[in-house]
């Protein structure tokens, strides 16, 4: 039996009326660009890479408010969300992620449960510590011709085609 099948079957959710659904999972994420060009990057806790801050949204809030929710849990920075300018889905692991180029408006860096560092990041440097598929995530977001769309395995992107 061919195996595809019942993966998808595994990956079936139920609606709240109760019909089956497809299962992914929407992230949000914020590329916060200060008046100087730099941009904040955590340093996950779970594994030591940097990346955007940013997290699932939940059920119940817009996109808007998930990300703005997101940066400052994970580095006490409030942010005002400027316009979307990427949408990246994970084909390994089901995930959409939504993201947003925003404006820092207050607050504090600092660290929490899942940062282990908070730092504004030159472009250049973005492209020196962040994995490409998230490095590609803040330079987009740079060019002003988004938003792109962009699919990628958790390690490489994958070209349209």
């Amino acid at each position: 039996m061919d195996p595809a099948p019942r993966n998808r079957r595994k990956r079936l959710a139920r609606t709240p009326q109760g019909a089956p659904t497809h299962l992914h999972s929407v992230s949000v994420a914020g590329v916060v660009v200060r008046e100087d060009g730099r941009l904040l990057a955590i340093r996950r806790a779970d594994n030591g890479t940097w990346e955007l801050p940013g997290g699932i949204l939940e059920l119940n809030e817009t996109p808007e408010a998930g990300v703005a929710r997101e940066v400052w849990e994970e580095t006490g920075i409030h942010v005002e969300v400027d316009q979307l300018t990427g949408v990246y889905k994970n084909t390994t692991r089901g995930i959409v992620a939504l993201v947003f180029r925003c404006k820092p408006s207050g607050g504090t860096e600092r660290t929490s449960s899942e940062s282990t560092a908070v730092s504004w990041l030159t472009p250049d440097e973005v492209s020196e510590r962040m994995a490409e598929v998230y490095a590609v995530r803040l330079l987009d977001a740079l060019d002003g011709n988004g938003p792109h769309v962009r699919s990628h395995d958790g390690k490489q992107l994958i070209t349209a085609g």
